[in-house]
């Protein structure tokens, strides 16, 4: 069963006043694969590592079903519990689905009574875990839970999104920057996705650009347009000209039926997306090339306006 992780960047004493930051990873390549959130087993050692994780479950027709429907089998999922033994449910034992209405992309959650039982950090990471859940269905974007119908009025908020745990701690967060991040769509064109990145000491618009694109889409019916394998060394930007430093060695590595065109359009297209990036240029191993394996890479590639 695969796993992926959330990054927690809150130490055990902020999740103790109720804090959770996380990064939410993107889905499976599978399109049946889900991935269900949990907390990690044992609170006290999230300090250093991660205090929400979550493994990846097969869920075969889920997204055949009207979008209620769907929702409602993903949370029954969810409250199964995890598979690994280094996950922990939050939810407290007994804990139901008694509906999942969706409206206008926000879907309204009722559970039964035992989730009522819940408070402080651990009714903020149960609610989150669910709303990341729930989140990686493209057509949610926010979420309320309620206990038989009613809101529980001690939460300090009762609408969630999956933007509330994507924030890390703005301590932490130098600037934001908006972008259009090129992905495959399901007939296999090149589509662009709008996304705000957060910026880190240390980072640059177009690491994190690149970042981003390697690790692919959020969305689902979105794929990566970059092989397996296939990696950036270096960008730098100089006059509006983005020199994009690729690595001969990695080419008999990559799949067999990589197809190259595909990832460096979406490359040069996600990164001239940029306000300081006019143009891209592919280099190889820091030298100009006519070629990148079977891809010509002697042109440059303009702004797209």
């Amino acid at each position: 069963m695969k796993r992926r992780t959330l990054m927690l960047l809150c130490t055990v004493t902020l999740l103790l006043s109720g804090c959770v930051y996380a990064t939410h990873q993107a889905q499976a390549a599978n399109a049946d694969d889900y991935a269900l959130y949990y907390m990690t087993s044992d609170l006290k050692t999230a300090s250093g590592r991660d205090a929400i994780e979550s493994e990846d479950v097969l869920l075969e027709g889920l997204g055949e079903l009207d979008i209620s429907a769907a929702s409602e089998k993903l949370m029954e999922a969810l409250l199964e519990g995890p598979r690994s033994e280094t996950l922990k449910s939050p939810f407290p034992t007994g804990t139901q689905v008694l509906s999942a209405v969706l409206k206008d992309g926000h879907a309204t959650v009722d559970l039964s009574y035992p989730y009522s039982t819940l408070s402080g950090v651990s009714l903020t990471i149960a609610d989150y875990c669910i709303t990341l859940t729930l989140t990686q269905l493209s057509e949610i974007t926010s979420v309320s839970i309620t206990v038989r119908g009613q809101e529980l009025a001690y939460r300090d908020k009762q609408y969630f999104s999956d933007e509330d745990v994507l924030l890390s701690s703005m301590e932490d967060v130098v600037s934001t920057v908006p972008v259009t991040l090129w992905f495959l769509d399901e007939s296999g064109s090149l589509t662009g996705v709008d996304q705000r990145l957060d910026l880190y000491e240390g980072d640059t618009q177009l690491s994190a650009l690149v970042d981003a694109l390697e690790a692919g889409p959020k969305e689902r019916g979105m794929a990566s347009a970059l092989p397996e394998g296939f990696t950036v060394l270096t960008t730098q930007l100089s006059d509006g000209v983005c020199y994009v430093n690729l690595s001969a060695a990695i080419l008999p590595a990559l799949p067999e039926n990589a197809d190259l065109q595909p990832a460096l359009d979406a490359l040069a297209l996600s990164l001239t997306s940029l306000e300081a990036v006019q143009q891209v240029r592919y280099l190889v191993d820091g030298e100009p090339a006519d070629d990148y394996g079977t891809v010509s890479i002697a042109q440059t590639y303009p702004r797209e306006n």
